[in-house]
């Protein structure tokens, strides 16, 4: 039951993810993510995998490691995007 509840919660914090992504896919635009941001929050969720791999927590681990997936694609917009700005994007979309 806990891992269950785990599980629950990690699907829930990650799947908050989604919208974020497309909306910046969406918009081509990326401008309100900070690299800081990105950098800080990565470390915090490499280091929670880390430690569900250290505590053998499987609800930890995947979440945490789903999370640093959708981290990593939300960096790969923001790299994309600043490196080729596109006119016909907005934030406001």
């Amino acid at each position: 039951m806990t891992t269950a509840l785990g599980l629950l919660a990690g699907i829930l914090t990650t799947g908050c993810w989604l919208p974020q992504l497309l909306r910046s896919w969406r918009t081509k635009s990326t401008k309100d993510i900070s690299w800081t941001y990105l950098a800080v929050l990565g470390t915090g969720v490499g280091l929670w995998t880390l430690y569900g791999a250290i505590i053998a927590d499987p609800a930890v681990v995947l979440t945490n490691a789903a999370t640093a997936v959708a981290l990593l694609a939300l960096a790969a917009l923001k790299s994309i995007f600043e490196r080729y700005p596109s006119n016909s994007g907005s934030a406001d979309a």
